[in-house]
């Protein structure tokens, strides 16, 4: 089988199951070639995204960041400010004092103002007919939130959308640019975040905005440069994989409808689906590591200085660890799903994204007394974020 799981090109069908099954079973410490002339290595089963994901010391995010293009310097040191792309001991502090808002407990008290946000979002979108459910509800409740947790000016959420989508999809030309628009765009909404919270700094306030601005890292606060980062972490993530989940667990319920009237009927069953939709889903291919000395993976060596790629969407559907893989299963437990990664960098914001998706089909079964598709989903052109950039639907609201 021929093997191309870095060309955007072929993941607009949605994850390429066949070459990920291919890998799994024939190469799972697989050589791929880059268009840069060198080339990275692919891993594409369960234990082996978790050995890599577990050990830092030898593989490391900070070393050339977590995309598998290599960077221009001035990027990569401004991406290195970003929590996903930091090493021990810089990462602690940091992750410390961004989780803290992130807990169980904090997600409990943000619930009822999600809920306000998800109650809003129905509200309008009653009377709208036929809609694009990915921008018109998909993508307005995690902009929202996140704007919110950073008390963000609303009238600047749709800015923060287009920076975020600008950086996330650049090679989709729909929704991305050149190398040039979206290298500004980092540039300004890390500009604008840090002004956004330079007046909080030593004012002593407990909200994520001064807890990030007047963080100490070797006994300093963080620069400029790195609030920067961290802001734009924080945003672009809480915008995408969120609206990815949502709508692509929302087009599964839309091809089930019986697992739909399952769920409307019995919502105390959604945890448990949500974990299966971020499975199922993956709104991350993948993230890289770079190798801090000679190894090996599988007998494979590996050499100090190679990229490696761990696929989450194809160690997702592992058959040595999930049972019928390829099935949509809404009662699949347990679910060790790699979706939010593993090890020190698991997505800090997994529980919101969790409380997010379960508020929102709730609020979505009490408003509508169904969904209907009225055309085929579009997916992003990428080879890193998997997720519908269309998907047309007709709104059947409750009278």
């Amino acid at each position: 089988m021929q093997i191309d799981v870095y060309n955007p090109d072929n993941y607009t069908g949605g994850i390429p199951h066949q070459q990920f099954a291919w890998l799994r079973n024939n190469a799972p410490v697989y050589w791929h070639d880059h268009p840069d002339g060198g080339g990275y290595w692919v891993l594409s089963k369960h234990a082996d995204v978790i050995e890599v994901s577990r050990d830092f010391k030898t593989f490391s995010a900070e070393r050339g960041f977590v995309m598998v293009d290599d960077l221009p310097p001035d990027i990569l040191e401004m991406a290195r400010g970003q929590l996903l792309g930091l090493d021990p001991p810089k990462h602690g502090p940091l992750r410390r004092a961004v989780i803290s808002r992130f807990t169980s407990r904090m997600m409990e008290q943000l619930e009822p103002q999600v809920r306000d946000i998800a109650r809003g979002i129905m509200r309008d979108a009653r009377d709208t007919g036929e809609v694009n459910f990915v921008e018109s509800l998909a993508g307005d409740l995690p902009t929202a939130v996140i704007g919110s947790l950073l008390e963000i000016p609303s009238d600047m959420w749709p800015q923060i959308r287009q920076w975020s989508d600008l950086q996330t999809s650049a090679s989709d030309p729909d929704l991305g640019g050149t190398t040039e628009q979206v290298n500004q765009a980092s540039v300004e909404m890390g500009t604008y975040g840090y002004q956004l919270a330079s007046e909080r700094k030593d004012q002593g306030g407990d909200d994520l905005m001064s807890l990030l601005i007047n963080q100490e890292v070797d006994g300093e606060k963080v620069s400029e440069m790195e609030f920067a980062s961290l802001f734009i972490q924080i945003t672009v993530a809480g915008n995408e994989t969120t609206r990815g989940l949502i709508s692509s667990g929302m087009h599964e319920l839309i091809r089930k409808p019986e697992l739909y009237r399952q769920l409307e009927a019995n919502p105390e069953q959604l945890p448990t689906a949500i974990e299966e939709m971020v499975r199922w889903t993956c709104p991350l291919h993948y993230f890289r590591r770079t190798a801090t000395r000679d190894t090996e993976i599988r007998g494979q060596s590996i050499r100090e200085g190679d990229r490696v790629v761990m696929l989450y969407s194809s160690a997702n559907f592992d058959e040595e660890v999930f049972e019928q893989p390829m099935s949509f299963d809404i009662r699949r437990d347990p679910n060790p799903h790699l979706a939010f990664g593993h090890g020190i960098h698991l997505c800090l914001g997994a529980n919101l994204a969790r409380m997010e998706a379960r508020v929102f089909f709730e609020e979505f079964f009490r408003h509508f007394s169904g969904i209907e598709a009225t055309g085929e989903p579009v997916f992003i052109r990428s080879n890193s974020i998997h997720g519908f950039k269309q998907m047309p639907v007709r709104l059947l609201p409750r009278v």
